[in-house]
C-alpha cells in the first residue's frame, strides 16, 4: 500500500497528468457529440440496427491515444529526469514499483473517464433525440458499454505504461503505443481478406472496443472475449516492462 500511495502522490504532482486527462475528457465528450451530430444529419436506413450507444461513445476511440501517451509518460518522465533512481532507492524491488504505477494509473484513468463517458452518453443521446434515435441507460447493454468504455481506457493506459517501461524513451514509447493501437488495422490493407479480418478482430483496439458497443457483427469479437484479449495484451506488455526493469540498470 505504501508503494501505491507514493505512486498516487507522484501521479498527481506531474504536470502532464492533468493535461493528458483533460485532453481525454474533452475528446470523449467532444467527439461523442460531434459524431452524434453527423449521424443525425445522415439518419440510418434501418433504425433497428442503429447503435446509439456506440455513437455517443465514439470519442473513446480518440481519447485512447491521450491515455496511452499518459501511460508512457508516467515512467519515461522519471527516466528523463533521473527520478527513477530515487524511486528504486526507496523501493529496491522494481516489480512492485511497476505494479504500483499500473494500479495508480488504471485507477485514476478509470475514475476520470467514467464521468466523462456518462456525460458523453447523455449529451450524445440528447443530440440523437432530434431524429428519435436516442436510447436510455436502461437499454440492454448500455450500462455495460459505458462502464466498459472507462475500463478500456484504463487498460490502454496500462499498455502505455508497459511500453514506456520497456523502451524508457518518451518519443519511442509514444510511437510504439500508436503502433500497438492502430498498426494492426493499417496492416490489414496489405493482407488477404480472410487473414485481414482475423488480424483486425484480434488486434488490441478493435478487440477491446467491442465492450463499448451494443451491436456486434462478424468482424468483431463479443464484448467479454474482446476485453479479455485486450487484458492479455496489457499483461504481456506490462510483463515485458517488468522484465526490462528487473534485468537492466536505471
Amino acid at each position: 500500500m505504501s508503494v501505491l500511495r507514493a505512486e498516487l502522490i507522484k501521479f498527481r504532482s506531474v504536470y502532464s497528468t492533468a493535461w493528458s486527462l483533460l485532453s481525454a475528457v474533452t475528446l470523449i465528450v467532444g467527439f461523442g457529440i460531434l459524431y452524434a451530430m453527423v449521424r443525425v444529419s445522415r439518419p440510418p436506413a434501418d433504425p433497428a440496427g442503429f447503435d446509439a450507444v456506440g455513437v455517443s461513445l465514439a470519442g473513446v476511440q480518440v481519447a485512447q491515444f491521450a491515455v496511452g501517451v499518459l501511460g508512457v509518460l508516467v515512467i519515461t518522465n522519471e527516466y528523463a529526469h533521473g527520478l527513477i533512481r530515487t524511486t528504486f532507492a526507496a523501493v529496491p524491488q522494481r516489480v512492485p514499483v511497476l505494479a504500483g504505477k499500473a494500479a495508480a494509473l488504471a485507477g485514476v484513468v478509470f475514475a476520470v473517464s467514467l464521468p466523462a463517458v456518462v456525460g458523453a452518453f447523455i449529451a450524445g443521446q440528447s443530440v440523437l433525440a432530434a431524429e428519435h434515435l436516442d436510447v436510455s441507460f436502461s437499454e440492454p447493454g448500455a450500462a455495460r458499454a459505458i462502464v466498459g468504455a472507462a475500463l478500456y481506457l484504463a487498460v490502454v493506459a496500462v499498455i502505455g505504461l508497459g511500453v514506456g517501461a520497456t523502451l524508457r524513451h518518451t518519443a519511442g514509447g509514444v510511437t510504439a503505443v500508436f503502433g500497438v493501437l492502430v498498426g494492426p488495422q493499417l496492416l490489414t490493407g496489405f493482407l488477404p481478406t480472410g487473414l485481414a479480418e482475423d488480424v483486425y478482430r484480434w488486434s488490441p483496439a478493435p478487440a477491446g472496443l467491442a465492450i463499448t458497443t451494443v451491436h456486434h457483427d462478424s468482424t468483431s469479437l463479443a464484448a467479454g472475449p474482446g476485453f479479455a484479449v485486450l487484458l492479455l495484451y496489457a499483461a504481456g506488455l506490462l510483463a515485458l516492462g517488468a522484465w526490462r526493469l528487473h534485468h537492466s540498470d536505471a
